[in-house]
């Protein structure tokens, strides 16, 4: 078993896309939009085959509100093979302008990592 895909909505489909693929040795397929449900979306592709599924609707917001809280995902990790390229790629978001929310550190359980924010606020662990 493996993960195949991590969903994530999106207020700016388009902006979410571009970092990622800026980012992250991602492809992207053509957008997918369903015009009965105004939906649209987009898959990233590792090469391993992992994607990171962006998803847009333009009432999301008020969709979402009716939940209430929800427990969930806090955070994924994408190893990026070396502490080296945790710490080059952490300085290149910086310079960017994205918000660093650990600076690269080893972790108390042996990760070399730092974590970021997407433009959404979506943490992000980049690993060795």
């Amino acid at each position: 078993m493996k993960i195949e895909h991590i969903a994530i909505w999106t207020k700016d489909l388009e902006k979410m896309k571009e970092f990622y693929l800026e980012y992250f040795d991602l492809s992207s397929n053509d957008k997918y939009h369903n015009p009965k449900k105004d939906f649209s979306s987009y898959f990233l592709a590792f090469e391993s085959g992992a994607r990171i599924e962006l998803m847009h609707r333009p009432d999301i917001g008020k969709l979402l509100e009716k939940t209430g809280p929800i427990l969930g995902l806090t955070h994924f990790a994408i190893s990026v093979g070396t502490k080296e390229r945790v710490h080059l790629l952490t300085e290149r978001i910086r310079e960017s302008g994205n918000v660093i929310i650990g600076e690269p550190r080893i972790t108390g359980d042996g990760y070399y990592e730092s974590v970021i924010s997407d433009p959404e606020g979506n943490l992000i662990e980049l690993t060795e």
